[in-house]
C-alpha cells in the first residue's frame, strides 16, 4: 500500500510539473504575441492585405474608362501573362537586371577592397564611395539627366573632346536602357560598398597572414581566402540588387518614362502605366502578382544555387 501511495504521489507530481510547464509556455506564447502585435498589425495593413487585394483585383476587368469592372476569373491572368507587351516588359526587366546587378556587384567589391587597405586618409575615400547611399532617386535622376543631356551634358562633351560623336543617351532606343542602368548602378553603389566593406572587416586577419606565410600572393589570397569568406555577404548583395532591379521605377519615370519605343518599359513601370494612366486596375494587379512570384522565385533560386557555394563559419 505504501508503494502504491508513493507511485500515486509521484504520478501526481509529474502531472503537476507537466501542467506547470504547459502554463508557462502558454504565458510565454501570449506574451510573445503581445510584443509582436504591433509588427503583425503593420505587416497585415501594409503587406499582407495589399497582396491579397492585388490578387483579388486581378480577377476583374475594367472598362476603357475605369468606371466599372466585371469578374473574369483567371482569364485576365492568362491574357496578361500571355500578351506580347508583358513579355517585352519582362525581357526589358531581365536585361536591366543583367546590366545592373553584376556590374554593381563588381564595382562595389572593387571599391570595398580598395577602401579596406590600411592607408592614411582612407576614411575620406570611404565617405566618398558610400555617399550615394544618402542620395534619393529623384536627386540622382536629375543629376544624371543633366550629365546625359545631349547638348550640355559633360559625358557628351568628353566624347567630343576625344573625337567621338555625341550620343542621345535617353532618346536613342539603343542607348536608353544602358543609360538608365548606369544611373541605377551609381545609385546602388554606396549600399553595395558599405555592405561588402562591413563583410571584409569581419574576416580574421590571421587567415591572410597564414596565406602569406604559405607563399600565397595577393591574387591567390583574394580568390582562396577573401571571396570564400565573403560569400554570405556577396549572396546578400546579389539578392538585394536583384530585387531592387526588378522594383526600379523612380529613375525610369524621371529619365525616360518607359521610352523610347518601350525600350525602358520595365514591369514596374508597366504596372504604373496600366493602373494610373490607362485605369486598367485588373491588368496592373495581374502584372503585380506576376512580379511578386517572379521575384520570389529568383530569390529562392539564388539562395539555393549560391548558398551551396558559400562559406558559413561557425
Amino acid at each position: 500500500m505504501r508503494d502504491a501511495g508513493l507511485i500515486g504521489e509521484a504520478s501526481a507530481t509529474s502531472s503537476l510539473r507537466v501542467r506547470t510547464r504547459r502554463n508557462a509556455r502558454l504565458r510565454e506564447a501570449l506574451f510573445a504575441l503581445v510584443l509582436l502585435a504591433p509588427s503583425i498589425a503593420l505587416f497585415s495593413t501594409f503587406a499582407f492585405y495589399p497582396l491579397i487585394k492585388t490578387f483579388y483585383l486581378g480577377f476583374f476587368r475594367s472598362d476603357p474608362f475605369g468606371l466599372s469592372a466585371s469578374y473574369v476569373g483567371f482569364d485576365q491572368y492568362i491574357d496578361v501573362l500571355g500578351s506580347d507587351r508583358f513579355h517585352r516588359s519582362l525581357f526589358t526587366t531581365g536585361l536591366f537586371a543583367l546590366f545592373t546587378v553584376p556590374t554593381g556587384l563588381v564595382l562595389g567589391l572593387g571599391l570595398a577592397l580598395l577602401a579596406h587597405q590600411k592607408l592614411r586618409g582612407m576614411i575620406i575615400y570611404r565617405t566618398i564611395f558610400s555617399s550615394t547611399v544618402a542620395t534619393s532617386v529623384a536627386v540622382a535622376s536629375v543629376m544624371w539627366l543633366t550629365l546625359l543631356n545631349p547638348s550640355i551634358g559633360i559625358i557628351n562633351y568628353g566624347l567630343k573632346e576625344t573625337g567621338f560623336e555625341p550620343i542621345n543617351w535617353l532618346g536613342d532606343p539603343e542607348w536608353a536602357l544602358p543609360a538608365v542602368s548606369l544611373t541605377t548602378i551609381w545609385l546602388n553603389l554606396g549600399f553595395t560598398f558599405i555592405v561588402i566593406l562591413a563583410g571584409l572587416q569581419t574576416i580574421p586577419e590571421e587567415l591572410h597572414e597564414s596565406a602569406k606565410v604559405d607563399g600565397a600572393g595577393a591574387v591567390s589570397r583574394l580568390f582562396n581566402v577573401t571571396l570564400p569568406m565573403l560569400s554570405p555577404t556577396l549572396l546578400f548583395s546579389v539578392v538585394v540588387l536583384t530585387i531592387n532591379a526588378f522594383q526600379s521605377f523612380g529613375q525610369i519615370d524621371l529619365l525616360t518614362q518607359g521610352g523610347p519605343l518601350d525600350r525602358t518599359n520595365v514591369i514596374v513601370y508597366s504596372i504604373y502605366t496600366e493602373g494610373f494612366r490607362n485605369f486598367n486596375e485588373g491588368v496592373a494587379a495581374a502584372q503585380g502578382v506576376a512580379l511578386f512570384f517572379i521575384v520570389l522565385t529568383l530569390t529562392l533560386i539564388q539562395f539555393r544555387f549560391l548558398e551551396r557555394r558559400g562559406f558559413y563559419g561557425n
